[in-house]
């Protein structure tokens, strides 16, 4: 029972994930939609606990390399795109030092 909610978790996880990642874009929430959900069917009778766990941790890492790696870009113009970075993917900005403190 707790593997099933784990299950859940998962799959609501990547979910989530997928309608903040691909936001606006129809054509890949559409495909991400149906991956997800494919994959979860196509794995919905195993009965192992340890393969169960495997698939539990494959898909975590995949949501966690959606949301660390993915960046979305808008066409703007012929040959210009728009980046949308998320919150999450922005890095505090730190000045370069020719010479670095030792410690």
């Amino acid at each position: 029972m707790e593997s099933r909610l784990k299950v859940l978790r998962v799959f609501k996880a990547l979910h989530k994930t997928r309608m903040d990642v691909f936001r606006d874009d129809i054509r890949a929430l559409t495909a991400a939609r149906q991956k997800i959900n494919e994959e979860f069917r196509k794995n919905k009778e195993e009965t192992s606990e340890e393969k169960i766990n495997q698939m539990i941790k494959m898909a975590s890492d995949v949501d966690i390399v959606l949301r660390k790696t993915v960046i979305q870009g808008v066409h703007v113009d012929d040959n210009k795109i728009l980046l949308r970075p998320r919150e999450e993917l922005l890095l505090e900005n730190t000045p370069y030092l020719d010479d670095p403190k030792k410690t």
